[in-house]
């Protein structure tokens, strides 16, 4: 095996190195702690969590794959729940494993009268994602025969539910804040075509989605399925490795992702491009001001791509096919896409953000795709969630699968007070 050395005053350290199949190799720093240091690596930059074999990222080169898969191939040629299924088993399946794991989830899409009633007793105006949260950890709870992470059989139900369940909350969750009926699932159709009914079908009359919505929403849930370990899916796996069980992992991250700095950036972006909209300023002064005064502009910039977020190639295509067939029926996105791209050339090619590397990340389109759909930004990012539920589910299992897996427990570098002696209140 290859070893590093680290030479620290005067001792010196050989550390095993772990080769990756892509990307940069792994130094096991573990060994460190039992000679009296730790490496302090504030927001975990450089510091690898785990081995996985999931999610491969290139930032520098605009590469995204799911086990080896491309994600331009992928969001040609597959679809979600075959992503899923890939996600979680290392491979594409075949006609058979894919009908019947795609039936699976239809089937368990209802989700029984006592957790509607759940879940219609939060307050109409409550953050969607709170609402998802707290439904998806209350999952457990009515189903305490899928908790149990030991049994394999336990865990695939556990993770069907939530794939399956999810789509059903997100709609009842949408359908709520508008004061609408909840609509029960329809095993029929297709699991994106479906949602958008449950969505925005007035009851008793037939609805039929729009077969480029529901092929762009498909392809929105494919570029978020999985991410590396990124802040919420680095929280599923420690809350996991406390061997919590899946329901309570993944609602941990949920609530990681309801962050404005992580899921919550798109909403971030819509409420941008209206303000520059609305300002009455060019873009090129909203940018300029924004330079000047030291202002951050929403969707420019990404901690891993330092080239263009190929997540948002794909989400500008399928945002301008929407402008380009249904336009029409989308006049005010049509106003804010051409904010978004006049804004996307001048990152493009001005230098200050060229040599800052801050190019459009994947929220930069996505938001105008969700309203043209008919989604409010509050429903955002529980969309967003929807389509990370196969990436998280599949980091769980890798974690447990692992036998390397340790609770998650961080060190840290103490700078606080050395000792000190208690002195009586009187005395203060």
């Amino acid at each position: 095996m290859a070893t590093a050395r680290l030479e620290v005053e005067s001792t010196a350290y050989d550390l095993p190195v772990v080769k990756a199949t892509s990307g940069p190799d792994g130094i096991v720093v573990s060994k460190l702690r039992n000679d009296g240091w730790v490496t302090l690596d504030p927001g975990f930059l450089t510091t690898a969590q785990c081995e996985s074999k999931i999610t491969f990222i290139d930032g520098n080169n605009s590469v995204l794959r799911y086990r080896g898969y491309p994600i331009q191939q992928l969001c040609e040629h597959s679809n979600f729940l075959e992503v899923a299924w890939l996600l979680q088993h290392g491979e594409l399946p075949n006609s058979e494993q894919y009908t019947k794991f795609r039936d699976g989830i239809l089937r368990r899409t209802v989700i029984g009268e006592d957790f509607r009633t759940f879940l219609g007793s939060f307050p109409r105006n409550a953050h969607p994602m709170s609402v998802l949260a707290s439904a998806v950890n209350a999952l457990a709870a009515y189903h305490p025969d899928t908790v149990d992470i030991d049994d394999p059989e336990q865990l695939d139900a556990a993770a069907a539910n939530i794939m399956a369940k999810v789509r059903t909350i997100v709609s009842h969750i949408w359908r709520r804040r508008r004061d609408e009926p909840m609509l029960y699932p329809d095993y029929l159709r297709g699991y994106v075509d479906d949602f958008l009914r449950m969505s925005f079908a007035v009851p008793y009359t037939q609805f039929e989605s729009d077969p480029l919505m529901v092929d762009a929403l498909d392809k929105l849930l494919i570029i978020h399925a999985d991410h590396e370990q990124n802040c919420s899916t680095s929280v599923v796996r420690i809350a996991g490795s406390a061997h919590a069980n899946l329901y309570s992992a993944v609602a941990a991250g949920i609530n990681a992702l309801s962050g404005p700095l992580h899921g919550g950036a798109n909403e971030a972006v819509l409420r941008q491009l209206e303000t520059i909209r609305d300002s009455g300023k060019s873009v090129r002064e909203f940018v300029e001001d924004a330079k000047r005064e030291g202002h951050r502009i929403s969707g420019l910039g990404h901690r891993v791509y330092k080239s263009y977020d190929p997540r948002a190639a794909i989400a500008k295509k399928y945002l301008k096919q929407i402008m380009e067939l249904r336009g029409d029926a989308f006049s005010g996105e049509r106003a804010l896409l051409n904010v978004a791209l006049e804004l996307e050339d001048i990152a493009l090619h001005d230098d200050y953000f060229v040599s800052r590397q801050l190019y459009p990340n994947v929220d930069f389109y996505t938001g105008l795709i969700y309203r043209a759909i008919g989604f409010d930004k509050a429903m955002f990012t529980t969309l967003f969630a929807l389509g990370r539920i196969p990436g998280w589910i599949a980091q769980y299992r890798e974690m447990l699968a692992d036998p390397a897996t340790k609770i998650g427990r961080p060190r840290q570098v103490y700078t606080g007070e050395p000792e000190r002696n208690y002195v009586p209140i009187d005395k203060r």
